[in-house]
């Protein structure tokens, strides 16, 4: 019995990337982080929403950007020395990058120490956020980016077909 309870009590170690956008660091499970670059030229792609900012070219292949921050709906990214683009692998395999202010750290957080963020559903996507949850560690408090509402499959799909 004591073992089980052993068991129990330690949770999986789970390693985020800690980035800022505006004033606020968020965090990005480092399993769905595929590179992170430096903010270098990107190709505009017409008739896309406003948060497309275009594309860029990682190793060959043809990557959409987007600019988390208008996804979010705050104001226009001001591009710093410290601005990255972090390239994202969803899980069909499909790269997005999204413009980030900042990269600050890498944490490892025990996944018992992360608490989910629940909603109401009966109010519909209105209230949607892209929090899922927020990990406690020895420096503060850290909110973990829902990846699928920042980065919806389907909209990958699109900008990779209007950059083809």
């Amino acid at each position: 019995m004591d073992e089980l309870r052993e068991t129990t009590e330690v949770g999986e170690l789970i390693q985020y990337i800690v980035i800022k956008i505006d004033d606020e660091y968020y965090g990005i499970n480092i399993k769905f982080i595929d590179n992170i670059v430096r903010m270098q030229q990107i190709t505009r792609v017409p008739k896309v929403d406003a948060f497309l900012k275009g594309v860029i070219n990682i190793r060959g292949e043809i990557v959409p950007v987007m600019s988390i921050r208008m996804k979010m709906g705050l104001e226009e990214d001001v591009i710093t020395d410290k601005s990255r683009i972090i390239i994202l692998k969803t899980e069909a395999g499909d790269l997005v990058g999204i413009i980030v202010d900042q990269v600050n750290q890498v944490l490892t957080l025990d996944s018992k120490n992360i608490e989910k963020v629940r909603y109401d559903d009966k109010k519909g996507k209105a209230n949607a956020t892209f929090v899922s949850g927020v990990g406690h560690y020895d420096g503060g408090l850290v909110s973990i980016l829902d990846l699928d509402a920042v980065v919806s499959e389907k909209e990958v799909k699109e900008k990779a077909s209007n950059a083809s």
